[in-house]
């Protein structure tokens, strides 16, 4: 049997198109023909739901994690979108990380990992 390969999330949402504008905005993603996010071969399916709140009440139950070459570009792309933070650009050792914090009130963290961090793969 061969492995199967994770390709998509879904975010449940009140507020599907306020939130898949905040993701395509943020994070420059493509949208499909059925309207699904592109973040890099990575599928974000956002869909109206009636059995969640407008803010999740667990937000670090699941994280949503965008990989950057430069996160302090990215980071300063997401401020003049006026993106909420939980923690700024900081160094943790292995890489540096951020969290900011969508429409929905899910955890978003952007990663710029160090070289040695691959080289010891």
């Amino acid at each position: 049997m061969a492995r199967p390969v994770l390709n998509s999330m879904l975010l449940g949402s009140s507020d599907p198109d306020r939130l898949k504008a905040w993701y395509r905005d943020g994070f420059q993603a493509e949208t499909d023909g059925y309207g699904n996010l592109d973040l890099g071969g990575f599928g974000l399916v956002v869909e109206q739901r009636d059995d969640v709140d407008a803010k999740t009440i667990e937000p670090g139950r699941h994280i949503v994690n965008f990989a950057v070459d430069d996160i302090e570009q990215a980071a300063a792309h997401l401020r003049t979108l006026n993106v909420q933070w939980l923690v700024e650009p900081e160094d943790r050792g292995i890489g540096i990380f951020a969290t900011v914090i969508d429409p929905d009130g899910n955890y978003v963290q952007l990663i710029q990992m160090k070289p040695e961090y691959y080289a010891n793969k």
